[in-house]
């Protein structure tokens, strides 16, 4: 199995980078309409250490990340981590 590589969304929390199908803000209907969801089904991660949400994060099974940094950091991140991966 190959190195699973991590995307950092802060406070030390982690999510499998090759998992992120999307990185959002939270402000929109719709987006506040998907955490919801998410909550009621059991598929929100609430990694803001109760602090703002600035970000969401999705991956491809489905789940919610909630995060406090904001989606133009994470972007980065991804980018930074995709670019290192060679991918």
């Amino acid at each position: 199995m190959g190195v699973k590589h991590l995307l950092n969304i802060g406070f030390g929390n982690f999510v499998v980078l090759s998992r992120v199908v999307g990185i959002v803000n939270p402000g929109s209907s719709p987006m506040r309409r998907l955490r919801e969801d998410a909550r009621q089904d059991g598929r929100l991660v609430d990694a803001t250490q109760g602090r703002k949400t600035r970000s969401i994060i999705i991956t491809d099974s489905n789940h919610v990340f909630l995060s406090a940094l904001q989606a133009e950091t994470i972007g980065q991140r991804y980018t930074d981590k995709e670019t290192e991966r060679g991918a």
